[in-house]
């Protein structure tokens, strides 16, 4: 299915959570903390200036970011979850 954010929307895949902690002990499933870092998916086209224009956004499709801990709506599509946020809920990009 192809999904395509409205507006300023960005649609996040999450990084899956670490099953192990540094020391080794295999964390179950309630214990994983849900990360805070994803993979953009996709872009909607931008936030409606005054203007009229459309306002560029500062990531791309594709680049890794740090978000929010409760940023963005959860979603469903196709059995796979991803979160639907907005540009001002990602925090940062990673190298």
């Amino acid at each position: 299915m192809n999904v395509k954010p409205l507006g300023e929307k960005i649609l996040i895949k999450r990084v899956e959570a670490e099953s192990k902690t540094a020391g080794g002990i295999v964390l179950p499933d309630s214990a994983k903390e849900k990360p805070k870092e994803g993979k953009i998916i996709a872009l909607g086209d931008g936030k409606l200036l005054k203007n009229g224009d459309r306002a560029k956004f500062q990531v791309k499709k594709g680049d890794k970011v740090l978000f929010t801990s409760y940023g963005g709506a959860e979603v469903k599509i196709d059995g796979e979850e991803f979160l639907l946020m907005s540009e001002e809920d990602i925090l940062a990009v990673i190298d």
